[in-house]
């Protein structure tokens, strides 16, 4: 079982659950966070949007094509993403990636920067204003959540803030179909996020499966209302292996499976070295959207994106 942290404590006792938080991030790099900022009738409404889009033609989907941009936003139709880099099966499930909203006239954008790209949004009442109300209520969320992280490494409790003021965190809505008995199906591969922290919450239908270090898989159970929290790759490197990035996957559902994911990156230009009092570096610097960027590449790597 996953250790289960209630956000109400980081007011009530701050001592008690940035321990116990930095027992979390160091042992198993996932846990569960009950309570939480983000508004449940919020939540809802994310579910719901994400259900008009999914049940829509392929053909109305494709319109938005994440491979029809080089900025990661859109739909990536079953098949489009190998997560699990050493299989050559490709996962089942569909998704629709929302990034850091800019205008079209923005400076970032016209300067073709990376994951600097405008938002693709389907014609569907109220779907571009609920996911970045989200996407605000995640990254504020996630904030608080590093906030707590920083004071756990012994940092300012500001540390993290000017470095992801202008994020490259994403929304992603995730589909999964039934299984359909395909030898070696699989619904999302076996990897460990790329980025600093992921917030998930899902439809409650089982196939998340985690990876602790030492252990075989074993089944992340459905907690009504509570997020599932995991801490990926680049923050694992900023903490110079302090945190842990646990690999999980999702397996091919009975019954289809809806999960959304909120990706919490830093600014593109953030320099991930080893923070300060985590000793001597074990990588070297890079630039977040570099690292990003090499990730990224590999899980498309078959499939041709401008």
């Amino acid at each position: 079982m996953l250790p289960m942290l209630d956000w109400s404590d980081a007011k009530k006792n701050r001592a008690n659950f940035v321990a116990d938080l930095g027992k979390a991030v160091r042992e198993t790099g996932f846990f569960f966070l009950s309570n939480t900022q983000v508004p449940a009738e919020l939540r809802s409404e994310v579910f719901r949007l994400a259900d008009v889009f999914f049940s829509q033609t392929p053909d109305e989907k494709a319109k938005l094509s994440i491979l029809d941009t080089p900025h990661y936003r859109g739909w990536a139709k079953p098949g489009d993403e190998s997560l699990d880099e050493t299989r050559p099966e490709v996962d089942t499930k569909e998704t629709f990636n929302i990034g850091y909203d800019l205008a079209p006239d923005d400076p970032a954008i016209l300067a073709n920067e990376s994951f600097r790209g405008v938002n693709r949004w389907p014609d569907i009442p109220g779907f571009a204003e609920t996911m970045l109300e989200y996407y605000q209520a995640c990254q504020a969320q996630a904030m608080a959540l590093l906030s707590v992280m920083a004071e756990d490494l012994g940092l300012p409790t500001d540390y993290f803030v000017s470095l992801f003021a202008e994020p490259m965190s994403a929304i992603r809505l995730l589909h999964y179909p039934p299984a359909s008995g395909a030898v070696n199906e699989i619904g999302a591969g076996a990897h460990s996020d790329y980025g600093a922290i992921t917030l998930l919450m899902t439809d409650g239908e089982p196939g998340l499966q985690v990876r602790p270090r030492g252990c075989d898989w074993i089944d992340v159970p459905a907690i009504p209302h509570a997020y599932i929290v995991n801490i990926g790759d680049c923050l694992m490197r900023w903490t110079n292996d302090i945190y842990v990035s646990t690999p999980h996957r999702v397996l091919p559902p009975a019954r289809q499976r809806r999960s959304v994911a909120f990706f919490c990156e830093a600014n593109p230009d953030a320099l991930v070295s080893a923070l300060p009092g985590t000793g001597e570096a074990k990588y070297p610097p890079i630039r977040a959207a570099d690292y990003l960027s090499m990730r990224l590449e590999a899980t498309y790597a078959a499939k041709e994106i401008p």
